[in-house]
This record gives C-alpha cells, structure tokens and sequence, in this order.
C-alpha cells in the first residue's frame, strides 16, 4: 500500500485504541456508580447499558445513509466522537439512573455516528486480499485499548467518577482529532456506493446478517456495564480485580481472534463462521456456572466468537455495491440484537438460580433457545453462495 493510505489506515487503526481506552475506562465506572451509589436494579443496570446500543443501532443506519448522498460527511463521525467528551461530563452530576440512562442514549447516538463510519472506511480502503486482517487488526487495538481501559480504571477509582470522566473526555477528543485527519488522507479512496452489480462475495449477505442478529442476541451479556455487575456479583469480588480480570479476558480473545480472521483470509470464510457461530451458542451456558473458571471461560468464548465473526461480515457486506450502508445495517442488526439480548438478561436476572449439581443462572439459560437457532444457521453457512449480489 503507498504511504497516504498506509498512514490514514494506521491513524484509524490507532483511533480504535484511543477511543477504546475512553470507552472503556468510562463503562465500570458508570456500571458500580449506577449499581453502588444510585441503587439501581439489574434490569435498571441492562437499561442503562442497551439505552446505549439501541441509540446506536438506530443512528449507525443514519450514518450509512448520510456517507450515499454526501461523502464530506464522513467528516461529521469524528466531530460526534468529540461529543461524547462532553456527554461523559454529565454523568457525575446524575441522582437517578433514569438521568444515567439519558446520557447514554445520547453517547449512543454519537457512537453510532462515529465507530461504523470507521469500519467502513477501513474495511473499504484496504485490498480486498487482506481485508479480514486488517480489519481484525483494527478491533484488536481496540481490545488492547480496553484491557488498558479496564487498568486505568482500577488504578483511578480514588479520583472518583468526575475524575475518570475528565481523563476519558481527554481521550474522546484525542480520538476525534485522529479521525479527522485519517478521514482526510484516504478521502479520495472513500466510495460509499458504487454503480452496478457487487463483484463476487464468498458468502451468502443475508445469511450473514442472520447469524449476525442472533450472536449479538447470545453475547449481549458481554456488552456494558451489565457484565462488570454480574462477574462482580456471582464471584464475589472486588470492583477493581473485575474489571482487571474482564480486561484481561477480551484481551486473550481478541489476539487469538486475528488468527481465525487469518484462517477465513487465506483458507475458508464458511468453516470460521461455523466455528464462532458453534462458540457463541454454548457461551451462556457456560457462564451460567457460578464457578469462576466456567464464566470467564464462557465469556471467553462469547468474546472470541464475536471479534472472530465481526472483521467477515465487514469483509463481505464491503463488497455490496452500497457498502457504506451495508455496513451501518450490520451495526444497527447487532445493536437492536444486543438490546434484545440484554433486556432478556436483565428481565430473567431476578429469576435467580436452579440447581442440578452445579448453580446455574437462569438469566443466562434464557438464551439457549437462540443458542439452537443459531447452531441451525451456522450449519447452512457456505450453502447456496451466489455469484455477484445485486
């Protein structure tokens, strides 16, 4: 690659990292303000997490849209990323978890601008050949962002939740600015929509967007401050060791992740999403088991599953001829899905446990009937390819 388009996607790749770090310093900490001081229920604790997501999904489309009829806009990604250093500026001064929640609509809203408009222009100014790693790349440095978030979280609880937000401001800003001279470098290689028929795509879109829905349903309760509260409260421990421990977790997941994106690179696509849609399915179940091996090791898995997954279904949905739109639809399907997910979760939490040997968490035995539906369409994955998508 020449050296314009090597720097602007590096200087995305490093966003990831940047924004990363924000994000994830600023969710432990809102998730144990929300639960520890403002008293709020886990069904209160899932609102406030999917208020955020299902924001997002509705403006990942918007964005997508936006990019068809006016690719300047691309621009405005990174000036909503911006924002969400002065929506975070908010959170301190809440009283209820209602007001909590309407501050995460809005960080939703921003995030759905920026993040999906990233993906795309990475995944669409990078060679095809490459595409899956690259974009893989990009998702690691954000899991390597958010093992560091997690750290800067437990090492800044002192400071309080008006500190940490004005390091995680510092950081939306910084990522913003990155943004905005990436999005300037590869411009003239952003093409939000071609003319004509899609070149040829290696796996059915459609079937892709499926799996898509329902993984994102199983592993919403990876996603937000929902899974900090839970791993703190079933294993007993320390708001610190768990945000460490978890940290570290998405960490492992998301390097051992670029090795399946090479996998489905260089040797198959359908037998990668196969495996993660097999990973994902049995995610809950284990993480039901109120032993610490079993739920890190199911949200392990969950974690594994969804990284592995997320750079194809990039690479394949790039190739449709409104690739920008494609995109933002993939993000906004996994973000309602993950609102589902975590609504189920928080609506079964108060069903507590069931014991068979060992204490299983009904809230997370809840997904095992999407678990089978997704073994179902991971087995048709790779069937019925057809040649060019219209």
């Amino acid at each position: 690659m020449e050296n314009r388009r090597l720097a602007g996607i590096a200087l995305l790749v490093l966003s990831a990292f940047t924004g990363t770090i924000a994000f994830r310093l600023a969710t432990p900490a809102i998730a144990f303000y929300t639960r520890d001081v403002l008293r709020a229920s886990m069904l209160a604790v899932s609102l406030v997490s999917m208020s955020f997501v299902l924001a997002r999904a509705l403006t990942s489309v918007l964005g997508g849209l936006a990019l068809e009829r006016r690719k300047w806009l691309v621009y405005l990604g990174a000036v909503a990323m911006m924002g969400n250093a002065l929506a975070v500026q908010l959170y301190p001064l809440t009283s209820s978890w209602i007001q909590v929640a309407g501050i995460k609509l809005l960080n939703g809203f921003l995030n759905g601008l920026s993040w999906p408009m990233a993906q795309f222009v990475v995944a669409v100014t990078t060679p095809k050949e490459i595409r899956a790693r690259v974009t893989a790349v990009y998702f690691f440095f954000g899991s390597i962002a958010s093992l560091l978030g997690n750290y800067a979280y437990a090492y800044t609880v002192n400071l309080g939740l008006a500190g940490q937000m004005w390091i995680s401001s510092a950081f939306f800003v910084l990522t913003g600015l990155i943004m905005l001279l990436s999005y300037y470098l590869l411009y003239n290689r952003i093409t939000p929509r071609s003319e004509g028929k899609s070149g040829v795509i290696s796996l059915d879109p459609g079937k892709v967007l499926i799996i898509a829905s329902l993984m994102a349903v199983i592993v919403a309760f990876t996603s937000g401050e929902i899974t900090y509260v839970y791993v703190a409260e079933t294993l007993e421990l320390s708001r610190e060791r768990t945000a460490v421990l978890l940290g570290w977790t998405g960490f492992t997941a998301s390097l051992l992740s670029y090795f399946s994106s090479w996998f489905a690179d260089v040797r198959s696509e359908a037998k990668t999403v196969k495996l993660t849609a097999f990973l994902a399915g049995i995610s809950p179940l284990l993480t039901s088991i109120k032993t610490a091996p079993t739920v890190f090791l199911g949200v392990f898995l969950a974690l594994f599953a969804f990284q592995s997954f997320r750079p194809i279904s990039r690479k394949v949905l790039a190739s449709y001829h409104r690739s920008s739109l494609a995109i933002g639809g993939v993000n906004a399907i996994q973000n309602l899905s993950t609102f589902v997910g975590g609504m189920i979760f928080g609506l079964a939490y108060s069903l507590g446990e069931v014991h068979i040997w060992l204490s299983l968490n009904l809230a997370l035995l809840a997904f095992l009937p999407f678990s089978v539906g997704l073994f179902v369409e991971g087995m048709k994955i790779g069937k019925d390819i057809p040649p060019k998508l219209l």
